[in-house]
């Protein structure tokens, strides 16, 4: 078997151009080049890019009429390279990220090559000063950013697929909009016996930001956590999560508007439909827990 096809897919608003094309550079500089590259105006137009910046392999560029939100743009890069047909792995990069090593796809390549069972392989994210916030850390707690493993999440930021994985186990779950999704289909690819790997030498500069800057944060969040246990754990452990992340919630916002919005967004959650129910075995809890990540925090 050859090495693994390699494509690389972006999701924009059309309000970064400036950082695209740095990224897009910065993907050009790879000593692997990608086999495709898929970029998709989330409701907006996009610029020429392929020529403008010397960009290697097939460009595609899709530009949507409306924002589906960043897991829905995803899926659409995700079908768009299912009609191609000829790619094995794709890496999924925030839009103004920034790839400082020119050996990253080279190495996702190796990765996916040497372990036939791994799914997803997550980046880290780091600022201009090498910094990485504990939240994009796929662990429990105060953790190293610098060490790797087999983890239970992965960053929506930077991050590697399998699309034999996706093929099993589904895509983004577009109805989410914006948070939680990640946890998502990781749960769903763990519980089909897939693995995530930390590559933590695998790095995505990215500015350091705050979730809370938009402004459907806290309802979406609220809303999104119903809906993703509601979806994919036993029913014993519902009340679980729900009730530790309500206790957290009241202790971590201060801001009287942004708890009326969480409270919000999770009555949101408890009466809209959550859409499919497939539940994990309890044989996946395990994993999940021995891996350091319990599913009810």
């Amino acid at each position: 078997m050859g090495a693994p096809r390699i494509a690389v897919a972006v999701v924009t608003m059309g309000n970064r151009p400036a950082e695209v094309d740095a990224l897009l550079r910065s993907v050009a500089k790879q000593d692997l080049p990608p086999t495709r590259i898929v970029i998709v105006g989330n409701g907006s137009p996009l610029p020429e890019f392929a020529e403008r910046l010397s960009l290697p392999g097939e460009v595609t560029p899709v530009e949507l009429d409306e924002n589906l939100g960043c897991p829905g743009g995803r899926n659409v890069a995700l079908a768009r390279l299912r009609e191609f047909g000829d790619v094995d792995i794709v890496v999924e990069l925030d839009d103004d990220g920034l790839l400082v090593d020119a050996d990253v796809l080279r190495h996702v390549g190796d990765l996916f090559a040497a372990d036939p069972r791994l799914g997803i392989v997550g980046f880290r994210i780091a600022d201009e000063h090498g910094e990485t916030q504990q939240r994009h850390v796929p662990r429990v707690g105060s953790s190293d950013p610098l060490r790797g493993g087999y983890v239970t999440g992965f960053l929506g930021g930077g991050h590697a697929f399998r699309t034999a994985m996706l093929d099993e186990v589904g895509d983004w779950p577009a109805e989410f909009f914006f948070a939680h999704e990640e946890t998502d289909l990781a749960w769903r690819a763990v519980d089909r016996g897939w693995r995530i790997l930390y590559a933590p030498e695998l790095l995505l500069q990215h500015p350091k930001t705050s979730p809370a800057r938009h402004a459907i944060y806290y309802r979406v969040n609220a809303r999104n956590r119903v809906w993703l246990v509601r979806r994919r754990l036993p029913l014993a452990l519902i009340p679980v999560h729900l009730g530790v992340w309500t206790l957290l919630t009241l202790l971590r916002v201060r801001s009287a508007a942004g708890l009326r919005a969480w409270f919000g967004g999770f009555v949101e959650g408890v009466r809209q439909s959550a859409g499919e129910r497939r539940p994990m075995r309890w044989g996946t809890v395990w994993r999940l827990t021995r891996l350091g990540r319990p599913p009810v925090i």
